[in-house]
């Protein structure tokens, strides 16, 4: 028992330690998810967190930790929302000829989740600084939490509010759209984009390349215009 406790000391001074266990829980939740094929219950995201969360609590390891040898996968966010440009041009004359229907959506879209997110939220006396860091939560993560540093927020909640979001929306969006007959994969995968950011664009490539290219447009878009709309929805609450 002390050579197992020895050796896990110092296997947890190793910054690939903590990546190596991200990415293996990233892979056995995918290939669950994979099994089931790809139930939206079986969300890869949400198996791998508590998979990580689970492994940090029976070994008392703190976030901080964790995160500084975790870190790459935070910096490959930016690289990996880039590479959704490849789709975007591979599919663009099929998204010109919806460009006009595109933005009219997106306008609407965007401002009904800010409104009934942070509408709801001070009509329930939920305090400023939470209101803060709850306007950008269907934002894509890097971006939601700068626009919540830049007002003067919390980050760090905002971060497990967009997790939430995305986890919620990539559960709850095939089985909604096909409830109400929704059939045009470039619709699907905007509306998946636009409700749930990153985790339902990635959930969206898992049902067509057509839906996640209209994902992560949506999901591009949706980050400009509400780092636009959350200071001016603020000022007018307050």
């Amino acid at each position: 028992m002390t050579g197992d406790f020895a050796l896990w000391v110092f296997l947890s001074r190793t910054p690939l330690l903590w990546l190596t266990v991200t990415l293996t829980a990233y892979v056995v939740a995918d290939r669950i998810s994979a099994a089931t094929g790809r139930h939206p219950l079986a969300n890869p995201v949400l198996h791998a967190i508590w998979m990580v969360g689970l492994v940090l609590i029976v070994t008392r390891t703190p976030y901080a930790v964790y995160f500084e040898g975790a870190q790459f996968v935070h910096f490959l966010l930016g690289p990996a929302t880039v590479a959704l440009a490849i789709p975007l041009y591979e599919h663009r004359k099929t998204v010109t000829r919806v460009l006009v229907p595109m933005l009219a959506a997106l306008v609407v879209g965007s401002t009904v989740a800010l409104i009934t997110g942070i509408g709801t939220a001070k009509l329930l006396g939920v305090p400023d600084a939470i209101l803060i860091a709850l306007a950008p939560k269907s934002v894509t993560a890097s971006v939601a939490m700068g626009i919540t540093s830049a007002l003067g927020g919390d980050p760090t909640l905002t971060a497990v509010l967009v997790i939430l979001t995305g986890i919620l929306g990539a559960i709850v969006v095939t089985p909604l759209l096909d409830r109400l007959g929704m059939k045009d994969y470039r619709a699907r995968g905007f509306a998946a984009g636009l409700a749930a950011h990153g985790i339902g664009t990635a959930r969206a490539f898992q049902v067509s390349e057509v839906a996640g290219t209209f994902a992560g447009i949506a999901m591009g878009l949706n980050a400009f215009l509400t780092a636009v709309l959350v200071p001016l929805a603020l000022a007018l609450l307050r």
